[in-house]
């Protein structure tokens, strides 16, 4: 089945408090996506960002982002009075996050509502997450967290640095009111998600979540789970993530993410992975996971370096660690990231575990590479296509920055002209394409250029800020991109996703 989706992190949903979250408006873009034709919203990791606001790197892997808690949806549960948030400052410009402010007046509201809750409060929870243990320790590491004043898990006292018992027991205990209120702002999080997906699903569409590879350093996964991780008897990582040298960067990628215990993960069948994947599969219908590459082998750097130059590869699971998902949960809908360099031995991989794989419009025009497997006379039916992905510039950005030859190339083989619109022009590219699933970034449907680009790697600054403005998700868009999908063959077959 031929389908179509579009790319929107719930970040970029309009909102008048500073950030996009689980309310009005990202039931609108659900109804937008019907009305437009489209099959599945894709959305970036859903977890809580921390220093540098990255969804890809979270405090948490298992927990929802608090800042999305929709604030109007408590005031509808009687959690909040509307002057009690609405007179707040979120940030002068509606088309950009301010996070500075968010952290400042978020939680101070999210604190006075859960003062109002009590355990027998149910409101639109599917399911309960009472006993989770990765809701244990997430709120027990961000509790400590305030304790020593946002410190790194690494700087905090060795007792509980490295999890003795009584030293759990004695802070637990001396931090009970902080414990819960994270876990409720937990429960209030995945309330108004479950509702929302819920929503979504009965409109024929299914969400596309996003996993990334490795998690942070400074997570509760890693605090809580250090036996997985390649770390030394103190906690510090022996080596971490990245990428290689190559023609776009000769320091490489020091990501500097710890690096799993492969040996010792699969003594236990992978039970934490198993565990993290199973999760997702709660919150998402489709799971896209980040850096698939790393499973076949890891580029490993010395911890400590100031470059990734210094690195080596080593094997990762492989095979047997898709075996071992299959086998626990089923055959699941996953996409793989495959990107970048890729081996035989990762082309392997990617063929063995069946998964489609990733196929990127913005690279195919390389004039040095009149063959790439980006162009898309040569996609094979089984992959997913997008322009771009929150990693790369706008349809409209990379024809303004790519070099002149490339996009020369681009217009030749698109026959693009400015009276469609370039942005229509490769967007129409993709959805012609033999590729099972087409996606779209948001910004690319409204035209729009490198101001409204998401992220640009290795780089700090202006990323992960990126808003679409109220009154975007309008007929006319949805109409054309309706058009758009009956003509290239890529309308659902309407019906409840279960």
């Amino acid at each position: 089945m031929r389908k179509a989706g579009i790319l929107m992190p719930v970040s970029s949903l309009p909102s008048p408090c500073g950030i996009g979250t689980m309310g009005a408006q990202a039931f609108q873009f659900a109804d937008f996506l019907a009305a437009g034709g489209q099959s599945c919203w894709q959305v970036l990791p859903l977890g809580p960002t921390s220093y540098g606001d990255s969804p890809y790197q979270s405090f948490s892997s298992f927990a929802g982002n608090p800042y999305f808690i929709d604030l109007d949806i408590l005031a509808e549960w009687g959690l909040l009075k509307p002057e009690e948030y609405q007179s707040l400052d979120w940030g002068s410009d509606l088309e950009q996050v301010d996070y500075g402010t968010l952290y400042q007046n978020r939680f101070s509201v999210l604190r006075l509502a859960v003062s109002r809750l009590s355990r027998g409060d149910k409101f639109e929870m599917r399911g309960t997450l009472w006993g989770a243990d990765w809701l244990e320790d997430y709120a027990l590491f961000m509790a400590l967290k305030d304790k020593f004043g946002g410190a790194a898990w690494l700087e905090w006292p060795e007792e509980l640095r490295l999890r003795k018992p009584a030293a759990l027991e004695q802070v637990k205990q001396e931090l009970a009111a902080e414990i819960d209120f994270w876990k409720w702002v937990q429960h209030l999080f995945f309330s108004q998600w479950w509702s929302l997906k819920e929503y979504v699903n009965q409109k024929g569409i299914s969400i596309i979540g996003d996993l990334p590879i490795y998690v942070a350093l400074d997570s509760a996964d890693v605090w809580a789970n250090q036996s997985q991780f390649q770390l030394d008897e103190s906690g510090q990582p022996t080596e971490v993530a990245g990428c290689p040298p190559d023609g776009f960067s000769a320091d490489g990628q020091l990501w500097g993410n710890p690096l799993f215990d492969w040996e010792r993960m699969e003594q236990d069948g992978y039970a934490w992975w198993l565990k993290r994947i199973a999760w997702q599969f709660q919150i998402c219908d489709t799971l896209r996971i980040d850096h698939f590459r790393g499973f076949d082998s890891y580029y490993a750097i010395p911890f400590g370096d100031k470059t990734a130059q210094n690195g080596r590869w080593r094997p990762g699971p492989g095979i047997a660690f898709f075996k071992a998902v299959n086998k626990a949960l089923g055959k699941k809908d996953i996409i793989a990231e495959d990107l970048g360099f890729l081996t035989p031995s990762v082309k392997k991989l990617l063929k063995d575990s069946g998964y489609p794989g990733m196929k990127i419009l913005e690279f195919a025009f390389d004039s040095r590479d009149a063959e790439s497997d980006y162009l898309p006379h040569r996609y094979p039916a089984r992959c997913v296509v997008y322009t771009g992905t929150h990693d790369n510039d706008t349809i409209q950005g990379w024809m303004a920055s790519a070099p002149k030859k490339d996009v020369s190339f681009a217009k030749a083989y698109l026959r693009l002209s400015t009276r469609e619109g370039y942005h229509w022009g490769m967007m129409r590219a993709a959805w012609a394409s033999p590729a099972d699933l087409a996606v779209m970034q948001f910004q690319d449907l409204l035209g729009l250029g490198s101001e409204a680009r998401m992220n640009t790697p290795s780089t700090l600054g202006n990323n992960w800020k990126w808003r679409t403005l109220p009154g975007t998700f309008d007929e006319k868009l949805s109409k054309r991109l309706y058009r758009e999908m009956r003509v290239y063959q890529r309308l659902p077959k309407r019906g409840k996703i279960s």
